[in-house]
C-alpha cells in the first residue's frame, strides 16, 4: 500500500477514498515535548514511579497528544500539502486504549463526507475518519477531522 500520496484538492476527494500512513514509534522525546508545549505535567504522563502504581502500570500519553500524532501522520501522507485551507474541528474522538512510549503507530484515513459550502467558492468541506493502531493492531485513537479543502480552480 502507498504511504505517500499526491496533494488532493476538493475535486479529488471522494466518499470512501482511503489513505494509509507510514508508521512511527512514539518516543520519550514525544512525551517530554508535548508536556513542555502544553504545560501538562500530570504525573500519570511524566512520573514513572507514580505511573507504575497507577491503573496502566506505566506512563501513558495525554489524550490530546494521541490525537495530535494522528494529525501529523495525516500531514505526512502528503494529501493535504498546500491544498487544505483550514482544519475546522471534529465531531468525535475516542481513545479506547492508552498509548505508551515505544509503541509503533500508524493510521488509516477514510473520506466519509464531502460537501459544497455556499460560503466558499474556492473550497469545500471534507470529513476524514481516522483510526490509529499500534504494531499489535490495538486501536489507540478513533475520530474524525473536518477540513476545508481548496478547489483546484482556486490555484489558477
Amino acid at each position: 500500500m502507498a504511504y505517500s500520496y499526491e496533494p488532493h484538492y476538493f475535486e479529488d476527494m471522494e466518499v470512501g477514498k482511503t489513505f494509509e500512513s507510514a508508521g512511527r514509534t512514539v518516543t520519550e522525546t514525544d512525551f517530554v515535548m508535548h508536556s513542555m508545549f502544553t504545560g501538562d505535567w500530570t504525573e500519570l504522563h511524566t512520573n514513572t514511579e507514580y505511573a507504575e502504581d497507577g491503573p496502566f502500570g506505566a506512563r501513558i500519553a495525554q489524550g490530546p497528544m494521541t490525537f495530535i500524532l494522528s494529525t501529523g501522520l495525516f500531514q505526512r501522507t502528503g494529501v493535504v500539502e498546500r491544498t487544505v485551507v483550514a482544519f475546522l474541528g471534529m465531531n468525535y474522538m475516542d481513545l479506547p486504549n492508552a498509548l505508551g512510549v515505544g509503541e509503533t503507530i500508524s493510521c488509516e484515513f477514510e473520506c466519509t463526507e464531502k460537501r459544497e459550502l455556499e460560503s466558499q467558492d474556492d473550497a469545500g468541506l471534507v470529513i476524514i475518519d481516522t483510526t490509529m493502531t499500534n504494531q499489535d493492531g490495538e486501536t489507540k485513537f478513533e475520530g474524525d477531522m473536518k477540513f476545508l479543502f481548496r478547489r483546484r480552480s482556486s490555484d489558477s
